[in-house]
């Protein structure tokens, strides 16, 4: 089963009102798991580092440390968080930045752990997570193949089974332009690296993840806002309530449609055969003792009688009776 992330991230804004409403918003869509960002701001970005491009088109002012410190949640609002999770019948889950982070979510009991993009060059936050033994999905914005596969060892190396580890396909651009998007890079990490895979998403629109799972994705990940128009770094790349349920809506009904992979009919096609294909009929009458020729012979619905594959099988034969025109043609009727 492909497993939705709706990516409710920063944008609660740091407001838990707005924060529980993301929640009740991905469960009603039926995502999976609704995941926010933990971290410590201080310890995550330099008091010098500067905003990246979509982060500045926000206009909220102050430098990138300034704008985290307004978005972090402490660890008493992740439990409450969690509990409405809870309450709500959906999964809560985060992403840690920063050691300490990882530390929390460990405490709260994540069984499942998210490396986003800018962590994968960080060692020591691998280790971390590798040594904790959990189910990792994996981000990889900005890499090459080769990071994505240093990264691997790295979680492997420190604990993780490589079994658990889903490696995401992803671009870091906010909103990811469609000749950005190279979805068969998916692809090629799965075969190049025999690894689960997934797609998180950053263009505008739900065609792309829909595109992703019909092309194997077993992760899914999406941000959502309750209004692309509110204050914040990520709320314009993020689909709103309404698109967020239809896009999972479009990735359950794929999930349903590419079956098993078994190419053999179904039962209504089964019923349809016997109409749809045809069978051999007499095309004119012929009289008791005939020599069956082609000529003889016309090719029509139902499929019901013998299969016109037969054909050679027929000619040549004799009837035993006189046969009328349009005549559906039975073996007992030839020696």
């Amino acid at each position: 089963m492909i497993r939705i992330i709706a990516e409710a991230g920063v944008n609660h804004n740091g407001d838990m009102q707005i924060a529980k409403q993301l929640i009740d918003v991905a469960s009603e869509a039926g995502a999976d798991y609704v995941k926010f960002q933990t971290f410590i701001a201080s310890q995550l970005v330099s008091a010098d580092a500067p905003k990246a491009a979509y982060q500045r088109e926000d206009n909220t002012g102050g430098n990138q440390l300034e704008m985290l410190q307004k978005l972090e949640l402490s660890r008493e609002q992740h439990i409450e968080l969690a509990e409405h999770c809870r309450k709500k019948n959906i999964h809560f889950l985060s992403t840690a930045f920063d050691l300490e982070s990882i530390g929390l979510l460990t405490e709260l009991g994540i069984t499942l752990f998210k490396v986003p993009s800018g962590e994968i060059t960080n060692l020591p936050y691998l280790k971390k997570i590798g040594s904790l033994g959990k189910d990792v999905i994996l981000s990889t914005g900005m890499c090459v193949m080769e990071e994505i596969t240093e990264a691997i060892s790295v979680l492997v190396k420190a604990g993780t089974n490589r079994e658990n580890i889903t490696v995401l396909h992803c671009t870091t651009d906010y909103p990811t332009k469609m000749q950005d998007v190279n979805l068969k890079a998916m692809l090629s990490i799965r075969e190049q690296l025999d690894v689960n895979i997934g797609y998180s998403d950053h263009t505008l629109g739900i065609e792309v993840p829909v595109a992703a799972a019909a092309l194997g994705a077993q992760v899914i990940e999406k941000h959502f806002t309750l209004d692309r128009a509110l204050p914040g770094p990520d709320h314009k790349a993020s689909l709103e309530p309404a698109e967020l349920k239809n896009m999972v809506t479009a990735i359950r009904n794929i999930e349903e449609a590419l079956g098993s992979g078994a190419k053999q009919p179904t039962a209504t096609e089964l019923e349809n055969r016997m109409v749809a294909r045809k069978s051999i009929h007499v095309a004119k009458a012929l009289p008791r003792g005939h020599v069956i020729t082609e000529a003889d012979l016309a090719m029509k619905r139902p499929g019901t009688g013998i299969s016109p594959m037969l054909l050679e099988n027929i000619l040549g034969k004799r009837t035993r009776s006189e046969l009328s025109a349009g005549h559906l043609l039975r073996w007992e009727e030839l020696e």
